[in-house]
């Protein structure tokens, strides 16, 4: 049987307490805290080399100098697209009609082409029956009418408030001149809920803003999914966010009565062609999708669409976008469902079409091109490690 060593060992002199209660080991210490008091932060052990500053990492700056570039773009393209199109609103060829098709009501049409010939186009029409069915069917923005007591201005706020505003300003001088009263006829109002005509483009701000998230969100969430996958959570994603919209705009607040319906379709049409675009993009443009989704569906969407002023009266450049881009074709395609029952939206559904069919040919390139380049990328990898296998 072993005997186990029960001997209790007594510490060695260096741990033996002196005659201060001090071990040798505090001493030490003490003396070396008094010789160099940076020891007193805590590096006891610690060389002078260990209290210098660390060396700034040139890669931290630059990382830092390329997630700046984002807010600053942002920043910048804002300011530019804003006041660029909104900063100085003058009439562009609006179109307008004088009604009475006599001799003097030709005469007074061609004076006021010619006293700004870039600000109006103006026409004759019969009589006030054809001055607003062109006004109802948005083929003019205006009509001005001499009478024998006063002057009439025939406008639409639904179409543009705006742009009624505007020829207010253009038309009360003339009237005037003349030593007639104003009176404004509002042919099309945009209603008791909407008084300014602002509610649809306002929910055109939360359609976009929806839309561009829910793609950003979806594509960096989704990276492991195929693309079906993503392309059908875009959808379903896209169709919330437009049954959202249309609850808000309609028995919430009450902005919007009537073709909810089609109006619930129109926003799900426009929602899901800008979350399948960005679904598109994500795989080139990684952190940078939501800047250029912000570049595409709010400084050139928003600027273009007609909402705050029509395309008569913002810079050429932005009323031609209006022709063709996504967000002036939503919106004629809402004002004609909610403020002008029985005009045909065709065009304009045609238009958000083409946006859906082009950001699914876009997000299909660019899964291929995402899976070729994985494909390579993974054969490398394999002819790497048989050349070390081979040098091994």
């Amino acid at each position: 049987m072993t005997t186990t060593d029960l001997t209790l060992h007594r510490p060695d002199d260096r741990a033996r307490p002196d005659s201060d209660g001090h071990t040798d080991d505090g001493a030490r210490r003490d003396d070396a805290l008094r010789a160099d008091p940076r020891l007193h932060r805590g590096h006891l052990h610690a060389g002078p080399s260990a209290v210098r500053r660390p060396r700034v990492d040139a890669a931290a700056w630059r990382s830092l100098a390329l997630h700046v570039l984002i807010p600053l773009f942002l920043a910048t393209g804002m300011a530019l697209a804003y006041l660029g199109a909104f900063g100085q609103p003058t009439p562009h060829h609006v179109p307008v009609a004088v009604v009475g098709t006599s001799a003097q009501s030709e005469v007074f049409a061609q004076q006021l082409n010619d006293a700004d010939p870039d600000a109006l186009d103006v026409r004759t029409v019969a009589d006030a029956s054809a001055a607003r069915a062109l006004i109802t069917s948005r083929e003019i923005s205006g009509a001005f009418e001499v009478g024998a007591t006063d002057a009439t201005l025939y406008v639409s706020s639904a179409a543009s408030d705006t742009t009624a505003s505007v020829l207010q300003k253009v038309f009360g001088p003339v009237a005037y001149q003349l030593g007639l009263p104003l009176k404004v006829d509002d042919v099309a109002p945009s209603g008791d809920g909407d008084p300014t005509g602002q509610g649809l483009f306002f929910l055109l701000v939360a359609l976009s803003v929806g839309a561009y998230a829910s793609a950003a969100a979806i594509s960096a969430a989704s990276a492991r999914l195929g693309l079906g996958s993503r392309l059908l959570a875009g959808v379903a994603t896209a169709a919330v966010i437009a049954a959202v919209g249309t609850i808000v705009v309609g028995p919430v607040y009450g902005i919007v009565t009537r073709g909810l319906w089609a109006l619930a379709l129109v926003s799900w049409l426009y929602v899901t062609a800008i979350v399948v675009i960005g679904i598109g993009l994500h795989p080139l443009l990684r952190h940078w999708t939501t800047p250029a989704l912000t570049m595409l569906f709010v400084m050139l969407n928003f600027t273009s669409s007609g909402g705050v002023f029509s395309s008569q009266l913002v810079p050429p450049f932005f009323g031609a976008l209006g022709a063709f881009w996504n967000g002036s074709a939503w919106l004629h395609a809402t004002q004609s469902i909610v403020y002008f029952p029985g005009q045909g939206w065709g065009r304009a559904g045609l238009t958000l079409a083409l946006w859906l069919a082009v950001g699914l040919g876009l997000a299909g390139l660019t899964h291929l091109w995402s899976v070729r380049r994985t494909r390579l990328a993974n054969e490398r990898v394999t002819v790497r490690e048989d050349e070390e296998g081979i040098a091994a």
